[in-house]
């Protein structure tokens, strides 16, 4: 069995030389869960995918990307690109089986293939549906687990086409909840 679970803070990340992580729990009337900011100072080289065909860097010295694991949604988390000016590149929603924390208060997520990838001005695109039909298929996955993936991302698509997926709207708030505390931490040492 293949292990899915991804880590926020990205261990192991060799394109990525140098970088800072932040992590907090908050317990808001808008958000219940853990937020991370994973801050790339120094990278081998900027990664550059096609969303929406079209090119975007998500990788970049300066570059950052947010998570929100929401403690009430254990299916998907939200993860935000920011560039190296802080503007929000996109969004991209990870389906998952689960989503927990380990002995070290990392959030993590054990991955089901599918995500969606929202942009400010372009829409939502689904991805990875292959991937996920092909999991079932090796047996890595169950028709349940499957079925799972493709109900959370009818119901977070749905959510998004009527104006309800507040986390979007959160993205900046929370960032910005992180670097503060960095900011005070950094100031208390």
């Amino acid at each position: 069995m293949i292990d899915r679970k991804k880590f926020a803070n990205m261990p192991g990340w060799k394109r990525i030389l140098q970088h800072r992580f932040y992590s907090s729990y908050q317990d808001t009337p808008e958000f219940k869960g853990y937020i991370t900011l994973y801050c790339m100072d120094q990278v081998t080289a900027p990664l550059v995918v096609e969303y929406f065909h079209r090119k975007t860097c998500i990788v970049d010295a300066g570059y950052a990307w947010l998570k929100q694991f929401p403690a009430d949604e254990q299916h998907f988390t939200v993860t935000t690109h920011f560039d190296a000016n802080g503007q929000i590149l996109l969004w991209y929603i990870d389906i998952c089986l689960h989503t927990g924390v380990d002995q070290n208060q990392i959030p993590w997520l054990d991955d089901l293939y599918l995500d969606l990838v929202v942009s400010p001005v372009m829409g939502v695109e689904l991805k990875d549906a292959d991937e996920l039909l092909a999991a079932l298929k090796s047996g890595e996955i169950s028709t349940a687990e499957f079925d799972l993936a493709w109900r959370e991302a009818n119901r977070i698509l749905d959510r998004i086409a009527h104006n309800q997926f507040d986390l979007l709207a959160l993205s900046n708030v929370h960032r910005q909840i992180l670097l503060r505390e960095a900011g005070k931490r950094s100031e208390a040492n």
